[in-house]
C-alpha cells in the first residue's frame, strides 16, 4: 500500500502581469509519496475546479527532465530542495508528513510573470537567436567521422549541451544573472570545429543580447551551477570570457 502524507501549500497566486501577486494558502491529503511534484499540482488543480475555483497556472511538458519547462521555485531553490533535477523529478517521499511548502515563480527581471507560478521565459529563445547557430554545408552528407574531434572536447561540448534552458541558474543568481546558460550555449559550439566559423560573432552576438534583454552581471558566487538540474559547469563561464575577450581583441 503507497504511503501518504498531509501537506500544506503556500502557493503564489498572481492574475496577470500587472497584477499585485499575494500568497494563497491550501491543504491536501492522502497525498502518495510516489506521485511527482507536478502530479501532486495536478491534485491540487481538481480539488480546486471541483470547487469551482480558479486552477493555479504552471508550465509543464515532457515531465522527463528533458524540456525545462518545469520552473517552480520551491522552498527556497529553483526545482526544489533535490539536486540535479527538474521540478517534474521531484516526487513528494522527500517532504515530510505536515510540512509546509512553498512554491513560487522563478524570480527574475529578465523573465516576467504571466500568471500564478508562469514566467516569459523567451530572453532565452533571443539569446539563442542571436547567436546559437553555426553554418553547415548542407550537400551530401558526410561521414560521421570525416571531422576527428578529440573524445575530451567531445565531452566538455557534449556536457556544456545537457542544459536544458530551463532559467534555474538566473532565478537562482542574486543578480539575476544569465551567464552560465550563455556560457553553455557557446562552450557547446566553441569546442567543436563546427562552431569555429562563427566563434567571435557568436560570443560578442549572445553577450550583448542578454544585456539588452536585462539579466544582471555575474559575481561567481557559483548559485547558478549549484542549482544547475544538469550539472552545467561554472568552468563554462571562463570559456565564454575567453570567448568573448578574444573577439574583442580581434576588433
Amino acid at each position: 500500500m503507497d504511503k501518504t502524507i498531509n501537506i500544506k501549500l503556500k502557493v503564489w497566486r498572481q492574475a496577470g502581469p500587472k497584477a499585485k501577486g499575494h500568497f494563497e494558502t491550501y491543504d491536501l491529503q492522502n497525498i502518495s509519496t510516489d506521485s511527482s511534484f507536478l502530479e501532486m499540482l495536478d491534485v491540487l488543480n481538481e480539488k480546486l475546479i471541483s470547487q469551482r475555483q480558479e486552477p493555479i497556472a504552471f508550465d509543464h511538458d515532457c515531465r522527463e527532465g528533458i524540456c525545462g519547462m518545469c520552473s517552480l521555485y520551491i522552498n527556497g531553490h529553483p526545482h526544489g530542495p533535490e539536486s540535479e533535477i527538474t521540478t517534474c523529478q521531484l516526487h513528494m517521499r522527500k517532504f515530510k508528513d505536515g510540512e509546509t511548502i512553498t512554491v513560487e515563480p522563478w524570480r527574475s527581471a529578465a523573465f516576467p510573470i504571466i500568471k500564478d507560478l508562469m514566467v516569459d521565459r523567451r530572453a532565452y529563445d533571443k539569446i539563442i537567436q542571436a547567436g546559437g547557430f553555426i553554418s553547415v554545408n548542407t550537400g551530401g552528407v558526410p561521414d560521421a567521422n570525416a571531422i576527428p574531434i578529440p573524445k575530451r572536447d567531445a565531452d566538455l561540448a557534449m556536457d556544456a549541451a545537457s542544459c536544458i534552458g530551463c532559467g534555474a541558474c538566473a532565478a537562482a543568481c542574486k543578480n539575476g544573472s544569465a551567464m552560465l546558460f550563455v556560457a553553455a550555449k557557446v562552450s557547446q559550439l566553441a569546442l567543436l570545429p563546427q562552431g569555429k566559423i562563427e566563434a567571435a560573432a557568436r560570443a560578442k552576438a549572445m553577450v550583448a543580447k542578454m544585456d539588452e534583454l536585462g539579466f544582471g552581471n555575474c559575481t561567481n558566487t557559483g548559485a547558478c551551477a549549484a542549482e544547475c538540474p544538469k550539472s552545467v559547469s561554472l568552468s563554462n563561464i571562463a570559456r565564454l570570457n575567453r570567448e568573448f575577450l578574444c573577439a574583442k581583441l580581434k576588433d
